[in-house]
């Protein structure tokens, strides 16, 4: 399990605007506090899950290789 740190934004007409830094776009909204949080919980979610997709799709072409890098 990861923790992400998110950002949660009053709306002038009511609600949450809720977005992950750390993850570009991810970004989700809601009625209440804490029905943001659940909402960018799936969001979360759903973006780590297209990520890995990707990065299988690209693994399965012959051109490209992964590595991994420690900044």
């Amino acid at each position: 399990m990861m923790q992400y740190t998110v950002v949660l934004e009053r709306c002038e007409e009511g609600g949450y605007t809720i977005s992950c830094p750390t993850l570009p776009g991810c970004i989700s909204e809601g009625d209440t506090y804490q029905e943001a949080l659940d909402n960018i919980r799936d969001a979360i979610r759903l973006y780590l899950r297209a990520v890995a997709k990707e990065i299988e799709v690209l693994k399965q072409r012959e051109a490209c290789q992964t590595a991994e890098v420690v900044v």
